[in-house]
């Protein structure tokens, strides 16, 4: 979780707004796995993240210049940028779930 990732959730906390939602605790939840790749003579990194459901989300980093290529900055820009797609996926996943919970009640209740 991020240093702003972590003030949100507790300004969210503090004015309780506790509807279902998406927490960066849900979202580090859902990787099961990482794995990295720089390729042969270039600052391209590459990272991908394995979803528990087997799906897997990549992010990228790139130096524009090759004299700051630091293959842990490399790996930890790649890591949020693939960490951040999850956001959009778990957050269909969780409206769409609502979303059924919802028609589900109004075909019980005519």
């Amino acid at each position: 979780m991020s240093k702003d990732e972590a003030q949100i959730e507790v300004e969210i906390q503090a004015k309780g707004l506790n509807s279902p939602r998406l927490t960066p605790t849900l979202i580090d939840e859902t990787i099961v796995s990482e794995q990295y790749h720089v390729f042969p003579n270039t600052t391209l990194t590459i990272c991908a993240l394995t979803l528990r459901n087997g799906y897997i989300v990549t992010g990228e980093s790139a130096s524009a210049s090759p004299e700051n290529f630091n293959h842990e900055i490399g790996r930890k820009i790649a890591r949020e940028n693939a960490r951040n797609k999850i956001w959009a996926l778990e957050g269909y996943l969780l409206r769409n779930k609502l979303f059924l919970i919802e028609r589900a009640r109004q075909e019980d209740y005519p």
